[in-house]
């Protein structure tokens, strides 16, 4: 009789492995490891997660028992790259406790590339067999001179080699003089040679990379900052710095505000060591960024500059970070993962044990004070390479000079335009409002053109003939009557954007070549296509946003505008003033790069202020003096910490009864205190009511345990409720 007992059928036991999958899950899951397969912490695996399936990590815990696989589902499949190493790991842990946010949401950020996951297919290539051709010409002795060595090449890069056509080779593979092989796929770059270029340092450049590379040869963790005057050779002098650790045979990540807007870096970087880095941004091809990411992955791209993001990329063995214009607020997601780019770079270089550098010709007051309390080292380059002078910068008072009626432009700074194109120079002027008018009203009934899902008034770009929210994208074409009265041809533009300012130059100078240079006028390529114009002198004068301030170099630009430079200080903004300094600094030092006597003219309504003050007296220490003690009087960062926390729902209500129940909620913590709710700046954003809370507390205090703990205590997220979580917000709309 048979022995159907449960004993004798037991399913194979398995292995219990934590898994972290890109979802906003508190935690990792738990899932089996099916018998024959190999996984540790860190391998990428593919794992059920409902009806679908999913890319995951295994984690970091500790490892279940013996499992019955019925009982818990299985990992499908692990993937043939390197896994994700330790300290990468640690790191994405940090980044999820520090900001509050899901651990999967953070790992998501290291998995953006799931089609890198596999290796690429090998390549068809050809060896020589050893067969002599029927009959020799003079191309296909050029052919064999170069592939009879027995080396294998791929067709296409045999032909050009050989300055052939591939149908020689075609025929010379008809009749069996090479064999087919299969070669690797070629790295997406070509390795950068540390020597191929001689540095041309000088003075207070050779002494500043002297220092970088102590701190480099001497391994280990360690923060500088370059701050270097416009054109003083900063860029320079951290190459010095990669050269060094490229001969380490390690890799390197340099982040960018606007990676997709730097050609004149990348050329830069080419003739430096011979090669260009490999580019990580948001508007590369998804085939690219695959091949960027496997690559960064085992350790084939030595180089990356990237926009933040790259912060997250999966290196094999990373050994130092430079972050340019560190200074710069597009380092700072604010979506889903609220994080600051330059702050978590030296969180990831402090776990990784290895040097980064920070470099801004207006740091930030954040890195100043860490200077000054020794925790990063300071390199100043206090003159321009090669000698070239600073522009001189002088205000122009639009109370003793307005402008024409109708117009923007002071006199003072139209008559130093016209000077400067008729020497055949360049001249910038700058204004940070993109479009024709930030308003349209009525002029009969007063009606304002608001965006219907936000609390913002639509933008005229009327180049392209709409009016244009820029908080959400909402757009419509510019009408002709009011939609409130009816009355036509009643619209008034309120206030400049630079479409409106480029038609007021064009007024003035006719003759001369106007470009306009906005992030809206266009994709990347066109971008950089008009950034290579100017910079050949294919521009006259140039209208831009802040885009122009990204550390181009525009050999003929001797004369920079501020139009409106009181633009930045009419907010609510504890860094306003701070942030108006760098922009306007940054905007100044386009003029003059190349020692050509340069000016800047900033036309203001507020010449005592000290942000101008310190603008034309050059006197930035001062500056930075009075902003810091002002922000130690009052507690705010970088002596204070602050946590925004935004309520957003469907009905005003809903988002300010939620608000209200949230800070009920919230614990008793000596040093921390809570502002609001009250009403955001931007009320209304897609058609969500907005609330904010601010809760502000001492350097030393516990910030992410009074916010988690309120969260915990309060009120559960319902599907028209969305709580918003940002530390260290450097936005307050």
């Amino acid at each position: 009789m048979k022995d159907d007992s449960p004993e004798l059928f037991a399913a194979p036991k398995s292995r219990l492995v934590p898994v972290l999958v890109p979802m906003p899950a508190p935690v990792p899951y738990s899932y089996a490891v099916p018998e024959g397969m190999a996984v540790e912490p860190g391998s990428i695996v593919q794992v059920p997660l409902g009806p679908r399936q999913v890319i995951g990590v295994v984690w970091d815990g500790p490892e279940g028992g013996e499992v019955d696989p019925r009982k818990l589902r299985p990992i499908e499949k692990v993937f043939d790259c390197p896994p994700i190493d330790k300290d990468m790991r640690s790191f994405l842990d940090w980044v999820a406790g520090y900001t509050l946010s899901p651990p999967g949401l953070v790992a998501r950020m290291a998995l953006r590339a799931p089609a890198a996951l596999d290796p690429d297919p090998m390549v068809e290539g050809l060896r020589f067999s050893g067969t002599v051709p029927e009959r020799m010409t003079s191309a296909r002795r050029k052919v064999l001179d170069l592939a009879g060595d027995g080396l294998s090449w791929t067709k296409s890069g045999l032909a050009h080699a050989s300055g052939v056509s591939a149908s020689v080779i075609d025929g010379l593979a008809a009749q069996g003089v090479f064999e087919t092989v299969f070669l690797p796929p070629p790295p997406l770059v070509a390795k950068p040679d540390a020597d191929y270029a001689q540095a041309r340092l000088e003075g207070p450049q050779k002494q500043a990379a002297e220092d970088i590379l102590e701190g480099i040869r001497s391994g280990g963790f360690s923060v500088a900052l370059i701050d270097g005057v416009t054109g003083s050779g900063k860029t320079e002098v951290y190459f010095e710095a990669i050269a060094e650790t490229i001969r380490q045979g390690r890799q390197v990540l340099i982040l960018l505000p606007e990676i997709a807007l730097t050609a004149n870096f990348l050329e830069r970087f080419h003739d430096r060591f011979g090669s260009k880095p490999a580019e990580w941004h948001s508007d590369l091809a998804t085939r690219t960024r695959e091949k960027v990411w496997r690559q960064a992955a085992t350790g084939e791209v030595r180089v990356v500059a990237g926009a933040r993001s790259a912060l997250f990329l999966p290196f094999e063995d990373l050994g130092l970070i430079i972050v340019d214009e560190e200074h710069d607020p597009a380092f700072k997601q604010e979506d889903r993962v609220f994080y600051n780019a330059r702050d978590m770079a030296v969180v990831r270089a402090r776990i990784g044990d290895f040097p980064v550098v920070l470099v801004s010709a207006t740091p930030s007051v954040e890195s100043q004070v860490n200077c000054l309390a020794g925790r990063y080292r300071r390199i100043h380059l206090p003159t321009r390479f090669a000698g070239a002078a600073l522009p001189d910068l002088h205000l122009v008072d639009m109370r003793r000079h307005p402008p024409e009626r109708g117009g923007f432009l002071s006199p003072v700074l139209l008559k130093a335009v016209g000077k400067t194109v008729e020497r055949g120079e360049q001249a910038l002027l700058f204004l940070n409002r993109r479009g024709y008018a930030p308003l349209t009203l009525c002029r009969v009934c007063g009606h304002r053109f608001q965006c219907p899902q936000c609390s913002s008034w639509l933008v005229e770009h009327r180049f392209r003939g709409q009016i244009q929210c820029h908080q959400c994208g909402y757009a419509e074409p510019t009408p002709q009557a009011c939609p409130e009265c009816g009355t036509l041809d009643h619209l008034v533009a309120c206030g400049p954007g630079v479409e409106r300012i480029a038609e007021e130059v064009e007024r003035h100078f006719p003759d001369a070549r106007t470009l306009v240079l906005s992030s809206d006028l266009g994709g990347v390529k066109r971008l950089r296509l008009e950034l290579e114009a100017i910079a050949d002198g294919e521009a006259d004068i140039v209208i831009g946003t802040q885009l122009v301030a990204k550390g181009h170099n525009f050999p003929l630009m001797t004369l920079v505008g501020i139009v409106d430079a009181d633009i930045g200080l009419a907010n609510g903004d504890p860094r306003a003033a701070e942030r108006t300094f760098q922009l306007l600094s940054q905007v100044t030092g386009r003029a003059g790069r190349t020692g050509r006597k340069s000016h800047g003219l900033i036309q203001t309504f507020q010449p005592q202020h000290p942000v101008m003050q310190a603008l034309v007296s050059g006197d930035a220490a001062a500056f930075y003096e009075r902003e810091i003690a002002e922000r130690e009087r009052a507690g705010l960062p970088p002596f204070g910490r602050l946590v925004s926390i935004i309520v957003s729902a469907d009905t005003r209500g809903e988002a300010e009864t939620h608000a209200r129940q949230l800070r009920h909620s919230a614990p008793s913590m000596d040093g921390v205190a809570i502002l609001g709710p009250a009403e955001a700046p931007l009320a209304l954003i897609r058609g969500r009511h907005r609330f904010r809370l601010l809760v502000h507390g001492r350097r030393s205090s516990d910030m992410q345990a009074f916010v988690r703990t309120m969260l915990e205590r309060g009120p559960k997220e319902r599907r028209s409720i969305h709580v918003q979580v940002d530390v260290d917000p450097q936005s307050f709309l």
